[in-house]
């Protein structure tokens, strides 16, 4: 009979508590004794197996070629994208934290492409997002007044009705 170098490293005391305790509370014949004896053993040894650690991990691609101007790579699998941050979330359960920290990036290591940010962060300053209104009140006029009829304020946004007069 061969047996694994695993099952004779498991601690028999566990063995007993374990087997003690089951038929504590279970009525067993004596003939399923050794059965149960020998299954938990065998179980207890199959734990001791060793998992693939962190660092046995290769990324897909090299972390210099995981950024590229119009997508980026996603090391896990390498998927392909304008932005990874949903990917990760996703098919591997990760945050970007998370998927940082376990290839060991910077923080500032970025997860979507560059040509994609610079075209969001264009039509941004197109539309003027990110500016607040005390911004815009405190901040100099960008065209010159005299594109506004005199006694006409120029407004933004929502006309309001005036209240009509009682006749």
């Amino acid at each position: 009979m061969e047996q694994d170098s695993t099952t004779n490293e498991v601690d028999p005391r566990l063995v007993t508590r374990i087997v003690a305790s089951y038929v504590r509370c279970h009525q067993i014949g004596v003939d399923q004794l050794s059965g149960l004896i020998a299954e938990v053993h065998r179980t207890l040894g199959g734990l001791r197996r060793v998992v693939p650690t962190e660092e046995a991990r290769l990324p897909a691609v090299s972390v210099r070629r995981s950024v590229q101007r119009d997508y980026v790579v996603c090391l896990d699998c390498g998927f392909r994208g304008l932005t990874l941050r949903r990917h990760i979330r996703i098919a591997h359960g990760l945050e970007p934290a998370a998927y940082r920290a376990r290839w060991k990036l910077s923080a500032d290591h970025p997860l979507t492409a560059p040509s994609y940010s610079a075209r969001r962060s264009t039509l941004a300053k197109q539309h003027d997002f990110g500016r607040s209104r005390r911004q815009e009140a405190v901040a100099p006029p960008s065209a010159p007044a005299a594109a506004t009829p005199p006694g006409r304020a120029k407004r933004r946004g929502r006309q309001r009705k005036q209240p009509s007069s009682p006749a």
